[in-house]
């Protein structure tokens, strides 16, 4: 039944012209596959593979040749099939700058359907793009494995093929592999047959309708477990001996995949869905939704319990729920093509999000979405910021779309849309939306249609303002007043921007929930045309984003901000991390005294909730490194730094207490490390001291969750001998993810020489080609200049670490985190002379980034500054309290 109704509803789309009118594509649209069948041979000693692919598809009218996508693939033999006979292509062109290669045929093809056959060989890569092998130790040995990574579009690299989203089609897999190695696709597998010469072929179910950056393919020495969850075969693979290392995360699959069954109202569709922990990192992504074979790197599934700490538990709980997620929007329905990219990753950040704080209500994690939201304002606050949909023309413009405005920006109007439509309105438009976009492709519209008939509301106007256009509204709390028990606010809009402030505002219409401080009673109103008015229920200060749903920040005028500051105590504490994270980027921005987040910070208490001092904590790093250039004042921002944050360490204590809540073991393991970087002298010497406990043998001094931590801590201050027992045991280590851990470190020395050693050590081709790349970017967190000239001077050699399409992104994250306007030019050089223009979205990210670095830094520090020096007395006040006792036991 479901497969009869897939191929008419293939036929309908290729016959309908309006189905793909406006849609972008860099192939011809004359000819459509229905079915590829693939029969792969890799030889992973030598790093290369064989293929054959036979491609059943319709052509639309006669043709004379077809263009397919395929780059770094040698094409030895292409023949057409027919009712009238084969032919064999006439002529082979490919075409490696826009990736494709023309199969031209001496007679013409008819209209219909025709199958495709194509012979062709291709190399495996080092990094994850198209099929990739991962080196790993295994009990002494040296382990090679094979996976693939083919969004946005590298599956071209492993066959050739309509290398689209729009272009949904099934597809069979067999594969000749080793016979004692296991190999993992989309379905089980269907049959397997030993081929008596060591190997064995291997055939996969046929897969539904879905877009070829969805299919996936990996071969090793692995490992899986199962459990049935209601009528889908839970799995995680793993290479061998780490699969105990996953437990976490098939337990936590089984909950998350009940839950999404639930909420989207139509059950997971397809017969398995494995997990597939990957040995090794990457600079670029951490997991990949794959259809059926989530693929991620350990670091970022697997719980080592030598190192694994909270942080790792929630991270690996959310990836795995974002990565669910995708399994629905994303594979079940697909964007269209990438300027829709944001229903596939804001929808799974969202729903990631909401679960997690749904299944473990214990962890806190609700008010993350402070955090998430800001990391997307910052971004969206430059004016080289783009609107959430986003016209993608060319294949490098898609892999630069995957950043903060796509992710955070995206999740954050979600919740902010849901906020003021209800969730159960929601809940229920979404439902609508996944039925009747199922096993096809859809767009942000599309969504918005059902979203608006299932809440009777006028959804679209309002979204359309977040996502079509680019930018982050800013409420001004221009007045209020306090008469008969109520308070009359007047909020007007402008637009917040970091590097822009003269520009005309743009103007949306924001939904509002305010409330006065010490009232249960929020009102709602929306701000239309950049101007409202609303009463609320009690006189007190006002609070212009209760509950912090609202994608804007708030600006209140000098009365109404010290109102609030008064108050801020009393808040809920999702609510002071808004007001707090808002007064910190509109300080450092310059629409209010800098000074007044540390006046927030030297009135808070240690026993605050412990985001609040998580918030505390990031700015205070942030500030020391605005400070780095000047000694002065650098030492003033950490002794105000150490004198705030170490009555929170002493309250907090270097060991955990039994049953403690999770947010507290988080803000252990962040003031461990920021009082560290700020150069703390009893947190350095307790660093130091559990580090040679643990070398004699004393096992408690290095519990698995300061582990990490406090090697981060000592690899900071270390010293050339301390550098080479690290690196001497990173050389030695047999887990991958504690080895990937000790070669990172090597790279955060903050002696400059040291970390000369390491960008050395990166291209030495010691660490794996996806470690030394790592290693370069950790010291980059330090030495951002330094990083970025060692990979310009060794070019040839980084891009080796670096596939091309990440190429772009990685200079420029290298570079981002300057202070110097030199780099700028640099930045700009290295565009100008390696970068197409459509591939220079991150560097002019970077550049902005740069820019308002150098400018706060000129116009923000020097009050900053004066406000430490006027405080003087009592941070040597705070530092006499707190004296050593912070760095004991």
């Amino acid at each position: 039944m479901q497969r009869k109704l897939i191929s008419a509803v293939v036929l309908s789309l290729f016959l309908s012209s309006a189905a793909i009118a406006g849609t972008t594509t860099q192939l011809p649209q004359h000819t459509r596959p229905t079915h590829y069948s693939i029969a792969l041979k890799p030889d992973a000693a030598n790093a290369a593979f064989s293929g054959r692919v036979k491609i059943t598809m319709q052509v639309a009218k006669p043709t004379r040749s077809l263009t397919l996508n395929a780059v770094d693939l040698a094409i030895t033999s292409a023949e057409i099939g027919a009712a009238k006979g084969k032919q064999a292509a006439s002529a082979i062109k490919p075409d490696n700058e826009h990736q494709t290669v023309t199969l031209e045929f001496a007679r013409p093809l008819s209209a219909g359907k025709h199958e495709l056959t194509i012979d062709y060989s291709g190399k495996i890569n080092s990094q994850a793009s198209g099929l990739f092998y991962l080196d790993y130790d295994s009990a002494g040995d040296k382990k090679r494995a094979l996976y693939t990574q083919f969004e946005a579009a590298d599956a071209r690299r492993m066959f050739p093929s309509w290398d689209e989203p729009a272009f949904r089609t099934t597809f069979s897999v067999e594969a000749t592999v080793p016979a004692a190695q296991m190999a993992v696709s989309n379905m089980p597998i269907a049959d397997s047959k030993d081929l008596g010469d060591g190997t064995k072929l291997v055939r996969f179910a046929t897969t539904p309708r879905m877009s070829t950056y969805l299919l996936f393919f990996g071969m090793g020495d692995f490992e899986r477990a199962t459990r049935q969850s209601g009528k889908t075969e839970l799995g995680v693979v793993t290479v061998r001996g780490r699969l105990p290392q996953a437990q976490f995360v098939l337990d936590s699959s089984d909950a998350v995949l009940r839950e999404y069954n639930d909420y989207f109202g139509a059950p997971y569709p397809l017969p398995k869905l494995d997990n597939v922990a990957a040995p090794g990192r990457s600079n670029f992504f951490g997991a990949m939704e794959n259809w059926g074979a989530i693929m991620s790197f350990e670091t970022f599934l697997l719980l080592d319990p030598a190192v694994a700490t909270q942080s790792d538990r929630q991270n690996a709980f959310s990836i795995a729920a974002h990565e669910t997620a995708h399994q629905w929007f994303g594979d079940l329905v697909t964007m269209r093509w990438w300027d829709d990219l944001w229903l596939n990753e804001s929808f799974a950040s969202w729903m990631a999000a909401r679960t997690t704080a749904r299944l473990h209500p214990e962890w806190q994690t609700s008010l993350d979405k402070v955090a998430a939201r800001n990391a997307a304002m910052e971004r969206d606050a430059l004016s080289t910021t783009h609107p959430i949909v986003q016209h993608v023309a060319t294949v490098e413009e898609a892999h630069s779309a995957f950043d903060e405005i796509t992710y955070e920006k995206g999740e954050s109007v979600i919740g902010m849309l849901e906020n003021y439509v209800g969730e159960d309105a929601w809940r229920n438009g979404v439902r609508s939306y996944i039925k009747a976009n199922a096993y096809g492709n859809a767009e942000s519209h599309q969504l918005w249609k059902h979203i608006e008939k299932a809440a009777h509301q006028p959804v679209t106007a309002i979204a359309h303002d977040f996502t079509l256009q680019p930018g982050v509204p800013l409420l001004r709390v221009e007045s209020q007043a306090c008469e008969g028990g109520q308070t009359r606010v007047t909020l007007t809009q402008s637009e917040y921007s970091k590097d822009k402030r003269d520009k005309r505002a743009l103007t949306w219409r924001v939904p509002v929930l305010a409330q006065t401080v010490g009232s249960k009673a929020p009102v709602r109103v929306l701000v239309n045309n950049g101007k409202a008015s609303l009463t609320l229920p009690g006189c007190g200060p006002v609070l212009a984003n209760a509950g912090q749903a609202g994608y804007y920040r708030v600006l209140y005028a000098p009365a109404a901000y010290g109102a609030l500051a008064s108050s801020f105590a009393t808040l809920d504490p999702i609510d002071q991390l808004g007001f707090m994270t808002d007064t910190w980027a509109l300080g450092i921005s310059g629409y209010q005294p800098a000074s007044d987040f540390l006046a927030l910070v030297k009135a808070a208490q240690p026993d605050a909730p412990s985001q609040v001092w998580l918030k505390a904590a990031e700015v205070l790093e942030t500030l020391k490194y605005y400070a780095r250039d000047d000694a002065a004042r650098s030492k003033a921002v950490s002794t105000f730094a150490i004198a705030r944050l170490s009555p929170v360490m002493q309250h907090v204590g270097w060991d955990a207490a039994e049953g403690e809540p999770a947010p507290r073991a988080i803000l252990r393991e962040q003031l461990i490390r920021v009082l560290g970087s700020q150069g703390d002298p009893a947190v350095v010497a307790e660093a130091r001291r559990r580090y040679q406990a643990s070398l004699a043998g004393d096992a408690k001094a290095l519990p698995p969750e300061l582990r990490r931590v406090v090697l981060h801590v000592v690899a900071q201050h270390a010293d050339a001998a301390t550098w080479d027992q690290l690196h001497d045991a990173a050389r030695a280590e047999q887990s991958s993810i504690v080895k990937n851990d000790l070669y990172m470190l090597l790279g955060a020395a903050a002696d400059p020489m040291l970390a000369r050693r390491a960008l050395e050590l990166a291209l030495s081709g010691e660490p794996a080609a996806t470690t030394a790349s790592g290693i370069i970017g950790a010291v980059a967190g330090n030495h951002s200049e330094l990083a970025f000239d060692f990979a310009l001077a060794n070019m040839d050699k980084v891009n080796g670490l670096v596939d091309v399409p990440s190429r772009a992104g990685y200079y420029s994250r290298l570079a981002s985190g300057s202070t110097r306007a030199d780099t700028i030019a640099k930045l700009q050089a290295f565009a100008d002379a390696n970068l197409a223009a459509s591939a220079r979205g991150p560097v002019a990210t970077a550049v902005s980034r740069i820019q308002f670095r150098i400018d706060a830094i000129r116009d923000r520090m020097p009050a900053v500054e004066s406000w430490l020096a006027q405080n003087a007395e009592v941070r040597r006040a705070d530092a006499s309290a707190a004296g050593t006792k912070a760095g004991g036991m």
